[in-house]
């Protein structure tokens, strides 16, 4: 016996993209927020807590939100390192000078 097979669907997979690509175009405009908590309690006593938040919006969404931390670890930003590296050249530049300033004190103190 056979079963007549039916035909696929001539638009299916066509539309799907565009309806992708609608969909990743509102998300990214208004933004998700995906927030929960896992906690492992054993006998009343709480073990771990992992407090979990996802937030999927377009960088100039993010930065509307006030949410800008990629601009400021230097891991991720080439201006943020060289703040970094600038700052900290201040600090040794600061101690050095300062350590210059003891030393001639210091030889003053052991002469005789």
């Amino acid at each position: 016996m056979t079963t007549p097979r039916r035909a696929p669907d001539p638009y299916y997979g066509q539309g799907s993209g565009a309806n992708l690509a609608d969909i990743l175009e509102r998300v990214l405009d208004k933004g998700i927020v995906i927030a929960g908590d896992i906690r492992i309690n054993l006998l009343d006593i709480e073990l771990l807590t992992i407090k979990l938040r996802l937030i999927v919006a377009s960088v100039d969404k993010a930065k509307e939100m006030g949410i800008d931390w990629w601009e400021t670890d230097p891991a991720l930003s080439s201006r943020a390192r060289r703040d970094e590296l600038a700052r900290e050249n201040a600090e040794l530049r600061e101690r050095l000078a300062r350590l210059e300033e003891l030393e001639p004190r210091r030889a003053e103190e052991e002469a005789p």
